[in-house]
């Protein structure tokens, strides 16, 4: 079919995202509710330990989904490949996707291992310091599997079948993060309490159980047979892939890291506010990371179909996909919006029952209403943008936006540098504002630069 053939309707790509992206988003809450059991269960174990777990994880964070970003660049190639009807190549690229994952390992574990550049800005007392480094230590044992776990998501997701993913993670949540979170924090059973380390080893011995199940399936199920995943046996590291995964990969992991480290300067700064406050801002982020797993699976869903509308040289046909998942993600973001606003006291009540904290969290929740429909847009248009293995522009436009915007005006408004910023804006609040006013101006730029993208492709094509 060529460009100039006409496209499916909105009607039927909208389902198929819909179709796709409902599975997606189930896996992703299975991810975030590991951070959100340990943040609940924290909360209730003791405050410097909410405030240990609020600075580790997003120190972890910024390591892992930076990291993960570059491996991001496994879906538009095999997405791609699948839509072309390549599938021997498919497992190729997974195989180098292996060798990626783990080199990509050494340098996170070293990362978490030795993190004193960034927890040196955060001028944590000695006990929270302590307890940050201990948990951070003990996640470096999980990071290569969760980096290896991400290679058989990606495969699943690109080829539309992301079930088995959300049944993998779903299940390694239920039945061994949430009863070894409250063994391990808590103690029983002969075992001490360890507080905020206990959550590390048991994100540890659930990742590592997670990927047996996930590459002993792609070794012995009939569905991965035409890939050929498994059956060339060892297969040395090809730089030419690897340099062709990176080229791609690198600017997204970019993306991705500017995005987590808006974040996680944000709770170093705030570190510098006091335990309340840090404890607060990270109930709020936590909350607003849960939210994000929507457009973010909407999004990825979107980007598969436009990879694969490509692959097969349907370029109209991806334009359609793209703007039927971005119109989804934003109909579902801003549903979900209204409903943070009018709820946003029962939310914070959920996570503490420390009233000060709890006082300092509530006018956060404001803001994760309003930037919703933002967050959606841009999300979109970077995961259609991706799909055309296109993420350099759009991570400078990320790194102008959200670390430039975003935190620089974040810092200048949280701690009053001006001498004049109202009350309701100071503080942890100041750095929120600075966020939502950054993802504005970053989805207007995003979705501009992807008409632009589609266009010249089109043209081309």
């Amino acid at each position: 079919m060529s460009t100039r053939e006409p496209a499916r309707g909105s009607a039927s790509f909208t389902a198929q995202v819909a179709s796709l992206a409902w599975p997606i988003v189930v896996a992703q809450l299975a991810v975030i509710m590991n951070g959100v059991v340990d943040t609940m269960m924290t909360a209730r174990y003791g405050a410097i330990d909410l405030a240990a777990l609020g600075l580790g994880a997003s120190v972890y964070i910024s390591v892992f989904v930076g990291l993960s970003g570059v491996m991001q660049a496994l879906s538009p190639t095999i997405g791609q490949l699948y839509g072309a009807k390549k599938f021997e190549a498919i497992g190729h690229q997974v195989r180098q996707g292996v060798w990626l994952a783990f080199f990509l390992s050494l340098l996170g574990s070293a990362l978490l291992l030795f993190p004193d550049p960034l927890l040196s800005i955060a001028q944590a007392p000695p006990q929270l310091d302590s307890k940050v480094r201990e948990y951070l230590a003990l996640l470096s044992l999980a990071l290569p599997a969760t980096l290896c776990f991400r290679v058989f998501a990606a495969l699943n997701t690109a080829v539309s079948r992301p079930r088995i993913v959300m049944t993998i993670q779903v299940g390694t949540l239920l039945l061994l993060k949430i009863p070894l979170n409250a063994l391990l924090i808590f103690g029983g059973f002969g075992l001490p309490a360890l507080g905020t380390p206990g959550a590390a080893v048991a994100t540890c011995i659930a990742a590592w159980t997670a990927l047996l199940i996930g590459w002993q399936l792609a070794a012995r199920g009939d569905s991965y047979r035409q890939f050929h995943v498994q059956d060339k046996g060892f297969e040395k590291p090809s730089w030419h892939t690897q340099l062709s995964l990176l080229k791609l990969g690198l600017p997204m992991g970019m993306s991705y890291l500017i995005e987590v480290t808006s974040f996680t300067f944000m709770a170093l700064f705030i570190a510098r506010m006091g335990s309340d406050t840090l404890a607060a801002h990270q109930i709020a982020g936590n909350f607003g990371t849960v939210l994000y797993m929507l457009p973010l699976s909407i999004a990825s869903a979107t980007g598969v179909l436009v990879a694969q509308e490509i692959g097969a040289g349907r370029l109209v046909a991806a334009r359609h996909a793209g703007d039927a998942g971005i119109r989804l993600g934003i109909i579902v973001a801003v549903s979900i919006g209204l409903l943070v606003y009018l709820t946003r006291s029962q939310i914070v009540a959920l996570y503490t029952p420390d009233p000060q904290v709890a006082a300092i969290a509530l006018p956060l929740f404001l803001f994760i209403a309003f930037y919703q429909l933002f967050d959606a847009t841009q999300i979109g248009a970077a995961f259609v943008l991706r799909a055309y293995k296109v993420a350099t522009i759009p991570t400078l436009m990320y790194a102008v936006g959200l670390w430039g915007i975003g935190l620089g005006g974040g810092y200048v408004l949280g701690f009053d540098l001006l001498g004049n910023t109202p009350v309701a804006v100071r503080g942890a609040a100041g750095f929120w504002l600075g966020n939502s006013i950054s993802l504005s101006l970053v989805s207007v730029a995003l979705f501009w630069y992807m008409r632009r993208v589609q266009h010249i492709r089109e043209t081309e094509g």
